[in-house]
């Protein structure tokens, strides 16, 4: 038996240990891997043939990233991200297998990286993809189908289809295929809670398409959203916490709404099975999604590190240990992250909302649009 701790000094939220107990252990320096080597590593175990040569250019390619794009909060570039991008890469080989690695790579290095980018960012990372990839054609978002949703959803909605926007929900859409926890960070007004919104209407339509028959609307599971404020609650009322007279734990919103959606994910994925087999095409079980929404500090979102993790486990103070399934989600809507940590920043998708992208034209036509439904003549 052994006790091990692990430590990150000067992260808010943080204490250091006392000198008596620090004196107790014996301390091991960690150091910074190479990327380059395990990048090549997990390329070569996703089955490419040029593992080496695109993990030197990818390393480089986030290297200089770091450097010349502006510093932001919510940007990332270590190891966490590199994995992402290495099984979204692995995904898109087995999925298009005629594609070229390097054509595979780029792709994937866009997709993820891009939905978090200032829009001034994006160009110079463009420009640094094309430098170290010279020749190569970068192919576009291919979903058609779903831009169309989405499309539609939102005029549904008295909205308008504005493509920028329709890119940012497809954005949202790819990086919740490859990370089950997931930020949209944004100025107030940029659209964030009606980005979700259009993108779960839109997959909800294209699945009640596929269970009518429709074969273009196959492949597209329905997201179900449970939404909370964290910060309109205490500690113990969100986690869960001892009654001090009685001594008897009571589960917080977080445990009880994350057990609720595991007893409907193991319901859903057996309906989604028998769906599936009745109409002949692939009808995915619904994505349950746990909404936060509200400001993200680094009292409340820590205990949240081991459930964003690859273990996917809440972590209680009475020593319970909730496994979340693979069809479930953490969103976080924020801001900005300037009290987050780092850990909790490497650990989720960050998806960016700019006010740049609406602009007053398209709420200039919703109103007109309203205005010529209330008064026709």
């Amino acid at each position: 038996c052994g006790f091990f701790i692990t430590m990150n000094p000067g992260y808010a939220g943080r204490t250091e240990l006392p000198d008596n107990l620090k004196a107790l252990f014996r301390p091991v320096a960690m150091m910074i891997p190479d990327y380059a080597l395990i990048a090549e590593i997990m390329l070569f175990s996703e089955g490419f043939q040029t593992a080496k040569d695109l993990a030197q250019k990818m390393t480089q390619l986030y290297k200089l990233s770091s450097e010349q794009l502006s510093q932001q909060d919510h940007y990332d570039f270590g190891m966490r991200a590199v994995k992402s991008v290495l099984v979204m890469a692995g995904a898109l080989k087995r999925k298009y297998d005629k594609l070229s690695e390097d054509t595979v790579l780029i792709r994937a290095l866009r997709d993820t990286n891009t939905p978090k980018f200032l829009s001034d960012d994006v160009p110079l990372f463009m420009d640094i993809i094309r430098d170290l990839f010279p020749g190569v054609n970068i192919p576009a978002i291919e979903h058609a189908i779903l831009q169309g949703a989405i499309s539609t959803a939102l005029k549904i909605q008295g909205m308008q289809p504005a493509q920028q926007f329709i890119l940012k929900c497809l954005q949202v859409y790819e990086t919740m295929e490859v990370r089950w926890g997931l930020m949209l960070v944004g100025e107030t007004g940029t659209g964030k809670t009606t980005c979700l919104r259009a993108l779960s209407n839109g997959l909800y339509d294209l699945h009640e398409g596929a269970l009518q028959g429709k074969p273009e609307c196959a492949g597209f599971g329905q997201v179900r959203t449970t939404i909370l404020n964290p910060k309109a609650v205490t500690m113990g009322e969100l986690y869960g916490e001892f009654n001090e007279i009685t001594r008897e734990w009571h589960d917080g919103l977080v445990p009880y709404y994350v057990k609720e959606m595991i007893e409907q994910s193991k319901e859903a994925v057996i309906a989604s099975e028998q769906a599936s087999e009745e109409m002949g095409m692939k009808i995915p079980p619904p994505r349950d999604v746990l909404w936060f929404d509200g400001p993200v500090d680094a009292i409340w979102i820590e205990s949240m590190n081991s459930v964003l993790d690859d273990n996917k486990i809440l972590c209680l103070s009475n020593g319970d240990r909730i496994k979340l399934t693979n069809n479930m989600a953490m969103l976080f809507e924020v801001a900005d992250l300037r009290v987050a940590s780092p850990a909790t920043v490497s650990r989720c998708g960050m998806i960016y909302l700019e006010k740049t992208q609406l602009g007053w034209l398209h709420e200039a036509d919703s109103w007109k649009d309203l205005f010529s439904e209330a008064f026709p003549h």
